[in-house]
């Protein structure tokens, strides 16, 4: 009889060396020898428990991947924070494409869907090695945004390729990342610059502004202008400034003129499915681009007569020296890996990193990912500021957490959940519309806006994905564990208890193991207790040890505390 035990969970709250000089001799007068100060010596740290040592472990582990595994804590320790973050950032990048092409020596193209796409994600975010690329590139995906949720949805291979861009750029250059992006014929579908013609005024055609404004407002340097610190700057009248305006919009629109599919020409412009190619680079046609001079930010002044790329390249130059895109950029990294309302120096310091890497280059994105997770906010937030720090845990990578952490596997070794938003409101590439899934400034009324905080990832934890969310955890947690008594099928997904069903006559190390995996050492003496408790009912009632780890797992992960990651 299977039994599963509701608790009230606790509320979410959020030496001294002294010298001294004597002089002369019985005979000789005394000399007055000034005596020096007193050396300041600061005493060395105490060295690290094993214990505390795990639990920064863990912490780190839950900012940098998609899920904190045993493994992985022991691994780090044994490195230390630095050399693990090095060794992260210079993994090779493991591609999602080639896992979908591969799966075709398994089904016929014909056959396959938006499921098996976002099978390649699963499969990435679950058990790829390179961990922090594959969340830095999720990270991107939420910022440089593209969705299957227009006429991308059949093109599996070119939303794949596009995600693949900000796996290989995720530790490059900003620079580099938003050229590659601005040339994606997927982001050109998406976001109309394929096929994006100079102006015509018999044929009544005008260049498309929709990437001109994008690009600006999401992708880079935001609406208005910013302080170092992520603040806005603020005029005579003490009112924000506008970062650009209607015409600069209409001068980028015509940069952005001339590019179309791979390999277009003149003659083959408008017969865009001869040349329909969603892989490589998109391809500029001269006769299409407007070759006026062009008013740019900051000033810049492109002059008349050059061609689309030197164009578009002055472009992307001209934004990325903006002052605003260290700060936007930084911000939305914090927001994503670490805390939802960073401090304005936290904002500032990884803005300086990215302004300078220390060797003088700007937009290096390695040191910037570094920079978030090494700075002492995020090592100490949860301490020193704790009604403001950490964030909402994205409904997805709860998923990912709980099959990461308890080793997921399936009888025919692939990830089969072709359909997450349905649980999570959240799938790779299918956010609703360019401005994602939740926007970074969203908040709720009441105690959270009053006290001028933001929770982006509430905006679609609505009560319906609140209980969706709920449910997958009760189907994985309680009834998708491998010593559970029905028949799986070769596409279940299973996780495993064996490490912690071995420690069920040892309660406390069982707590301290749990409170690393999911929470990273922050579970409260009081629910500590209120889980103590349970296993020894569970136990009175000779409830065998996987079901009661079943029952341990998904009380913790559907609790208030798990909601936050610090």
């Amino acid at each position: 009889m299977r039994m599963l035990y509701h608790f009230r969970l606790p509320s979410l709250c959020l030496v001294v060396l002294l010298f001294s000089a004597c002089g002369g001799s019985e005979t000789s007068a005394p000399v007055n020898v000034p005596t020096a100060p007193p050396p300041v010596v600061t005493p060395p740290s105490p060295e690290k428990t094993i214990a505390e040592k795990q639990v920064e472990a863990a912490r780190l582990l839950s900012q940098a991947t998609f899920g904190v595994r045993m493994q992985d804590i022991d691994a780090l320790v044994n490195l230390g924070p630095d050399k693990w973050l090095e060794q992260q950032l210079g993994m090779p990048a493991s591609y999602h494409l080639p896992y979908f092409e591969n799966l075709q020596n398994q089904i016929p193209r014909d056959e396959m869907w938006r499921a098996h796409r976002v099978e390649a994600w699963w499969q990435h975010s679950i058990f790829a090695e390179d961990q922090l690329r594959q969340r830095v590139a999720f990270a991107l995906s939420e910022l440089m945004v593209v969705s299957e949720k227009s006429n991308l949805f059949d093109d599996f291979e070119g939303l794949l390729g596009y995600y693949d861009i900000l796996v290989k750029h995720a530790f490059g250059n900003y620079r580099d990342l938003l050229e590659e992006v601005t040339l994606s014929p997927i982001m050109g579908m998406y976001l109309s610059m394929l096929g994006n013609e100079k102006a015509d005024i018999a044929r009544n055609i005008r260049p498309d502004e929709n990437y001109a404004r994008e690009l600006m407002q999401l992708f880079s340097i935001g609406l208005v202008e910013l302080n170092l610190d992520g603040s806005p700057k603020l005029d005579a009248q003490n009112q924000t400034i506008a970062t650009y305006d209607q015409e600069i919009i209409e001068n980028f629109a015509k940069v952005f003129t001339g590019w179309h599919f791979n390999g277009t020409s003149e003659e083959t412009w408008h017969r865009w499915w001869q040349n329909y190619n969603t892989q490589l680079p998109m391809t500029a046609v001269e006769s299409y681009h407007d070759r006026s001079e062009k008013h740019l930010l900051n000033g810049l002044v492109l002059p008349a007569e050059q061609s689309a790329y030197a164009d578009l390249s002055a472009a992307l130059d001209n934004i990325f020296a903006h002052q605003n895109l260290a700060p936007f950029v930084a911000r939305h990294l914090i927001q994503r890996l670490v805390s939802s309302n960073p401090s304005r120096d936290y904002v500032q310091r990884v803005a300086q990193v990215f302004n300078d890497n220390g060797q003088g280059i700007r937009g290096d994105l390695a040191a910037v990912v570094k920079a978030v997770l090494s700075d002492q906010e995020a090592l100490s937030g949860h301490q020193t500021m704790p009604e403001r720090f950490g964030k909402m845990r994205e409904p997805i990578i709860k998923a990912t957490h709980l099959w990461r952490a308890f080793n997921a596997s399936s009888p025919n070794g692939r990830i089969e959940l072709g359909w997450p938003d349905y649980f999570f409101n959240q799938a790779p590439l299918a956010s609703p519309s360019v401005f994602n899934f939740f926007l970074p400034d969203h908040t709720t009324p009441g105690a959270l806006a009053e006290q001028d905080l933001v929770v982006p990832e509430l905006q679609i934890m609505t009560e319906t994905f609140v209980v969706r969310t709920t449910n997958f955890l009760a189907y994985y947690a309680l009834w998708g564990h491998s010593q559970h008594d029905r028949e799986f099928s070769e596409h279940d997904i299973i996780v495993d208890y064996s490490a912690e069903a071995a420690l069920i006559d040892s309660p406390d190390e069982l707590i301290q193991r749990l409170n690393l995996l999911l929470l990273s050492g922050s579970m409260s003496e009081s629910y500590k207790a209120i889980l103590l408790e349970a296993i020894e009912e569970a136990q009175q009632s000779q409830v065998p040890a996987h079901e009661q780890i079943a029952n341990l797992v998904f009380l913790i992960m559907s609790s208030p505390q798990y909601a936050v990651q610090q």
